[in-house]
């Protein structure tokens, strides 16, 4: 397993494998309509911009092995100072097998050797009870709520998770 900086060439990929773990786990969580929708295009279109026009400091990491990619996490820097892990996915066919730990300690490490002393965060669904759980047991701490406003018209409450100091790995 090989874990590297993504590249504008990913993403197509990267899309393919946000789309479809948006359709597993969010499955009963986000309307069929959107999810059944156009939604690897929206994603492909994100990705692309992301690669094209990076944001400074932001990065994506993508893991492969034998060249099939099987997850990725992507982190950006915001201006409050703190480190937003915005996706962290994992192939539906790969999980369990400890490939997003890897990906949060990876996300870990950079957050603390690139921007050392700032904070790293996410935002999860509530609904996505797999996702809660394995943040939890990866040391996050709930540290909001909010209601997320979709602009596809739906609305969903998030979970802010955070992990004060990353780790030395």
């Amino acid at each position: 397993m090989e874990i590297r900086s993504g590249l504008l060439a990913d993403a197509p990929a990267v899309a393919a494998l946000h789309t479809e773990s948006w359709r597993t786990s969010y499955a009963g969580i986000m309307p069929a309509e959107y999810l059944d929708g156009p939604l690897y295009e929206e994603r492909l279109a994100i990705w692309q911009f992301r690669l094209t026009t990076p944001t400074p400091g932001a990065a994506l990491f993508t893991a492969q092995e034998e060249s099939e990619l099987l997850g990725f996490v992507y982190l950006t820097p915001n201006p409050d100072g703190r480190i937003l892990l915005d996706n962290l996915h994992v192939h539906p066919t790969a999980k369990r097998r400890g490939l997003g730990t890897r990906l949060l300690r990876h996300a870990q490490h950079w957050t603390h050797t690139e921007h050392p002393g700032h904070t790293l965060y996410l935002e999860v669904l509530e609904a996505n009870t797999p996702a809660v759980a394995f943040y939890e047991r990866h040391g996050g701490k709930r540290t909001d709520s909010r209601t997320a406003h979709f602009d596809q018209g739906f609305d969903l409450i998030e979970l802010e998770y955070t992990w004060p100091q990353a780790p030395n790995s």
